[in-house]
């Protein structure tokens, strides 16, 4: 565990723009650097660092960090190798604190800081079990002989670690004497039955590891070799592994992906493998789940142009309308999303094995755009020759188009709306109530904060000064009792601050936003911070801050309001009885 204030002082010493500068040539820009982003293929640059506040952000695909965060997400090191490559060049010894309880559930108490320490130990046995499993493949002739059946060369099975499960119930115990460890069951490698019995996850299976972004093993995908189910079995959610957040190959391919500029996302692992095999290197694979969001904004921080391929029958359908509900509000304009669906019976793997890698990638390049799948969509089934199929039509667009978040996309769909309904685009504008937004500023620059949720404000408002956090009335917070994710993130961010006096001297925001790499409030306090990029001393940020106690005050106060209207006039006591009239005043 490395203490919070040597990862504070390290980034008192380190500059984000000599750290980026040693790998990504940029140009000034004002206050700040630009250049193109190094996480996605980009002609214009939208990637910002700023020397003022420590941290860097892409405009285009939404990477955001310290400098911690930029050799960990560039250079593909852990939270430890970040930290002690960079204190090397300042010249500090990263100080080593022995904690006699190497391993922590993550469920326990504890800092972020205990838990990364602690999945160390996880990756390690995940390590030790990927040998395993490839040992036991290579005197497998069951296992040998579906692949090569499956058209798989060894080559192949050796690059991307493929291995083999055996048949019995307890073949860890042979590399683990403690089969019982705790690890084990947290890793999600065995289970247990109703009498504690414990007994190996993967059993028959071909087993393919599964990396996160940093090239460590997370998890496996367990395939059958005779018609049994579940066809693919994989591992749990556990500390290391969620399904929603990783895709099979994404660590390997990115190289490819960044040379074919386009990413292709397909189905199963045995499709990526196989088409890696003919030569299309950029596919990655979701996890037996359906595509989510921040898949989306993993795809869009490597590359501008995203190809989801699928079955052609219903079922691939219906995944692709799910990609495509996932993949609103994360679009950004000047990218491009597309839909491919393969011929009735084909999947990529049968496909290319038939037909070659030229027609496979004839197919990506004739893809549906994500506008022209979606009104698709819309318009199936719908009769738009009569007026009651067109107001159905603008029912069923008003939520999707509602998340839309890039101002070109956003217009342009309003505009192929009103063509398909009939109505002036002015009225449906109004009648969807989506307001336009400008994009006429550099960058979606603001001149002031924008006021959002009291909560995000408040977090904004402490990222650009932590000192705000002494003028903070705790006794308002306590009495928010709505559990929001950013209430959360602003309750976890004060007690940071708090823990942490000397954090707004310097470098304050990159130390908060390095202490919560691990946290499941990362992602929020990173948009948050991004906000306040082009935050200068324009801004009264006194009044901005009094601002966002009021609005939070008067949510209570009308909060507290409706509870007292909902009640019966005869059993309100004569206290609140006054309290209503005092709130109906002060609400006017």
């Amino acid at each position: 565990m490395i203490p919070q204030s040597f990862i504070q002082g390290l980034l008192n010493r380190v500059d984000i723009v000599d750290v980026i500068e040693r790998h990504v040539p940029l140009k000034k820009a004002g206050a700040n650097y630009i250049a193109c982003c190094p996480f996605h293929g980009e002609k214009t640059p939208s990637f910002t660092v700023s020397p003022t506040k420590q941290f860097y952000h892409c405009f285009g695909c939404g990477a955001h960090g310290s400098a911690v965060g930029f050799m960990m997400e560039y250079i593909g090191m852990d939270f430890v190798e970040a930290i002690n490559d960079l204190a090397s060049r300042v010249g500090m010894q990263v100080p080593v604190q022995k904690n006699k309880d190497n391993y922590r559930p993550a469920d326990s108490r504890g800092s972020d800081e205990d838990k990364e320490s602690s999945s160390q130990n996880l990756f390690e046995v995940m390590g030790v079990i990927t040998r395993f499993y490839r040992d036991q493949l290579k005197c497998s002739e069951r296992g040998i002989n579906y692949l090569k059946k499956r058209g798989l060369t060894g080559e192949t099975a050796a690059r991307f670690g493929i291995g083999y499960s055996p048949a019995g119930w307890q073949n860890l115990a042979e590399i683990f004497p403690d089969y019982e460890s705790p690890i084990l069951l947290k890793i999600g490698m065995v289970n247990e039955n109703e009498e504690k019995k414990r007994y190996d996850r993967f059993r028959d299976r071909i087993m393919f590891p599964i990396l996160n972004l940093k090239g460590k093993i997370v998890g496996f995908g367990g395939r059958v070799i005779e018609k049994n189910e579940p066809k693919y079995l994989n591992s749990p959610e556990t500390p290391l592994f969620e399904k929603g957040q990783e895709l099979y190959n994404l660590f390997a391919a990115r190289k490819a992906i960044r040379n074919a500029e386009k990413v292709l996302v397909v189905e199963g692992y045995m499709d990526v493998v196989v088409l890696s095999q003919y030569g299309i290197e950029y596919a990655v694979a979701t996890l037996g789940t359906a595509t989510t969001s921040r898949h989306v904004q993993k795809l869009l921080r490597q590359t501008d142009n995203i190809v989801f391929c699928f079955d052609g029958d219903d079922a691939g359908r219906k995944a692709a309308w799910r990609a495509l509900e996932n993949s609103l509000t994360q679009f950004v304009d000047g990218k491009h999303i597309g839909f491919l669906f393969l011929p009735d019976g084909e999947d990529p793997d049968s496909y290319i094995q038939k037909f070659g890698k030229d027609s496979f990638e004839k197919l990506i390049n004739e893809s549906l755009p994500l506008s022209v799948f979606l009104f698709q969509g819309l318009s199936e089934g719908i009769n738009l020759q009569a007026s009651e199929g067109r107001t159905r039509l603008v029912e069923n667009a008003k939520p999707l188009l509602a998340q839309v978040t890039a101002p070109i996309l956003s217009l342009m769909l309003i505009k192929r709306l009103a063509e398909l309904s009939g109505i002036n685009q002015d009225e449906l504008e109004g009648l969807l109530q989506i307001r336009r937004m400008s994009s006429s500023s550099p960058r979606g620059r603001i001149l002031r904060p924008s006021p959002v949720s009291p909560c995000r404000w408040l977090i904004q408002i402490l990222l650009h000064d932590p000192g705000f956090a002494s003028k903070l009335d705790r006794n308002l917070l306590s009495e928010y009792v709505e559990n929001t994710d950013e209430m959360a993130a602003l309750l976890a961010l004060i007690k940071f601050i708090d823990s942490h006096p000397h954090v707004g001297e310097n470098t304050a925001i990159p130390s908060a936003i390095t202490y919560f790499h691990n946290s499941s409030h990362r992602e929020l306090l990173e948009k948050a911070e991004s906000a306040t990029l082009f935050w200068d001393n324009t801004i009264d940020i006194e009044a901005e801050f009094n601002g966002a106690l009021r609005r939070l005050q008067e949510m209570q106060r009308k909060k507290r309001m409706t509870e007292l209207q909902n009640k019966s006039l005869s059993i309100l006591t004569s206290d609140e009885k006054q309290e209503l009239q005092k709130l109906a005043v002060l609400l006017g």
